[in-house]
């Protein structure tokens, strides 16, 4: 006679090394919250190896595959990450209601392998509101992001790319020569022109509030660790952000996890 409860352990034995264990990988060493991701898989999962017939067994095995991992997909995309800063995106482009505003094409190259456990992957040891401004430098950031788009426009006949720096930021890949340098050498390497603007260089954080408040920008994210679509209100780019509105003498319209003093 077959030995249903050892079938069962036999397909579980099969799936949740591999399913399971990649969704941990990737759910616990990204942000904390997108651990529900994880866990919303793994709750799924274990209905494997709960005792039943075999025949039952196997129609879980395929109901495991098609529902499983795309509902901690949506869970992972929902909870946190890049869909938060996506979801903020779309939201104010919808709200601007402005016909030369195009659709948003998203670029991405995997993280890992550069950042490791960095803060901005890991969610771990988030500079906190009041930190040096090096406590939120990522290497390589803007040379990632217009390198990547200078790539997209050689294949989509784009010359120019902008990007939202601030007259504030320290850093060597902000600066006004970085820009223009690496648009030299990117326009040679892809033989396609391209120049990199930075129209808000110039510009302090408050400037800009104070310019463009009639905005949506309850609409924005600007948080180094949002909570779901929330602002966290304790992090570094918090911070910088209840000042900004301080300083300009604009009301704060942003959501905050923790509200501002």
């Amino acid at each position: 006679p077959v030995d249903d409860a050892a079938i069962n352990r036999a397909l579980a034995g099969l799936l949740l090394p591999a399913t399971a264990a990649w969704w941990a990988w990737h759910g616990l060493r990204s942000r904390p919250r997108w651990r529900a991701g994880a866990a919303v898989a793994a709750a799924t999962l274990a209905l494997l190896v709960v005792p039943m017939p075999y025949g039952v067994s196997l129609k879980l095995v395929a109901i495991a595959g098609v529902v499983a991992l795309p509902v901690a997909v949506w869970a992972m995309t929902r909870l946190g990450g890049t869909g938060a800063e996506g979801r903020a995106l779309a939201a104010f482009a919808a709200a601007l209601g402005n016909a030369n505003v195009q659709p948003v094409t998203t670029l991405s190259v995997p993280a890992q392998a550069l950042y490791g456990d960095h803060w901005s992957l890991s969610g771990r040891g988030v500079p906190g509101a009041g930190t040096p401004d090096n406590a939120v430098f990522l290497p390589g950031r803007n040379v990632l992001l217009i390198g990547l788009a200078a790539v997209w426009c050689s294949t989509h006949d784009v010359s120019r790319i902008a990007i939202g720096s601030l007259g504030g930021n320290p850093f060597p890949d902000a600066t006004l020569e970085f820009f223009d340098g690496y648009a030299k050498l990117l326009s040679g390497a892809l033989e396609h022109q391209v120049s990199v603007l930075a129209p808000y260089r110039g510009l302090t954080k408050a400037e800009l509030v104070r310019r463009h408040g009639n905005l949506p920008l309850e609409l924005t994210l600007t948080c180094a660790a949002p909570h779901g679509d929330a602002h966290c209100g304790a992090c570094n780019k918090c911070g910088e952000r209840q000042e900004a509105f301080e300083k300009a003498g604009v009301p704060d319209p942003t959501r905050y996890a923790i509200p501002a003093n």
